[in-house]
């Protein structure tokens, strides 16, 4: 479908610093060649049954932590990271819980007490521990993301294509249930589909788009009360005939990007 008669802008900018918890959002971001958002899926919890190795930190699949996937109690949590203090708060029903300096092997070993005891009974096993990202490379922000796919990618939600979705549903859809990074409006519904393979200008940055995103069960979990309350996995293949809803990019070039930002194709 084509694009509406005003530009597609920047709605929204959000990072998620822990794989499974809370977004934070920003009104402007810096984009770097080859990477997400700074500091986005930096974190994530690992559970006793993991593969992963920390001392052999290679992407692994994301039943490798705890994720909505699985445990929709992580949505009930809040997290506050601030990467200039390394501090990590986790927050519940407003009140904050734990809260530690993740640079220090004291303040993770807070953070991963206070995991043990609230994920008790979780059908992923412990002991829980949260790990960082290895190591950077060369002028990067950190290495690997914790995302649910091995590139380093931004991922962008068209807000015109939740809204559609709720025709199907009959109910409302957050559309923070799509852990995007940026939201988008002023698109027709289901338009973002067109843009994989072609290079999209926003702010001053350069993406390329590269493919449409794949749902799975998280979706199902409202990222407010934690709660699985919505088949969206089922909603989108009948109403629609897919699963997929939003897309990757990769950063080709960097630059800043703000909340009000045009967004679109441009020509080769």
């Amino acid at each position: 479908m084509s694009q509406t008669s005003g530009p597609a802008r920047i709605a929204a900018i959000h990072y998620y610093p822990v794989k499974g918890l809370s977004a934070q959002s920003l009104p402007a971001v810096t984009l770097a060649p080859g990477m997400g958002l700074p500091h986005d899926r930096r974190f994530a919890i690992l559970h006793g049954a993991s593969s992963y190795d920390p001392e052999d930190p290679v992407w692994r699949p994301k039943t490798n932590y705890l994720t909505l996937m699985r445990d929709e109690k992580l949505a009930t949590l809040e997290a506050r990271y601030d990467p200039d203090t390394c501090m990590l708060v986790l927050n519940r029903a407003g009140k904050p819980v734990a809260r530690g300096r993740i640079d220090t092997a004291t303040g993770r070993l807070l953070i991963d007490q206070f995991l043990a005891a609230y994920m008790k009974g979780s059908a992923a096993p412990g002991p829980y521990k949260l790990i960082d990202s290895p190591p950077p490379a060369a002028g990067a922000p950190h290495g690997h993301m914790f995302s649910d796919i091995q590139d380093r990618a931004v991922s962008l939600i068209n807000l015109a294509s939740v809204h559609d979705l709720e025709r199907v549903t009959q109910r409302p859809v957050n559309p923070l249930r799509f852990r995007g990074n940026l939201h988008l409006e002023g698109l027709e519904p289901w338009a973002e589909a067109a843009w994989v393979g072609r290079r999209v200008r926003v702010g001053t940055a350069l993406l390329e788009v590269f493919k449409t995103i794949t749902r799975c069960a998280a979706t199902e979990v409202d990222p407010e009360t934690g709660e699985r309350d919505l088949p969206v996995v089922k909603s989108l293949q009948r109403g629609f005939g897919h699963v997929t809803c939003g897309i990757y990019a990769r950063v080709l070039a960097g630059g800043m990007v703000t909340v009000g930002d045009t967004i679109g194709p441009v020509e080769a």
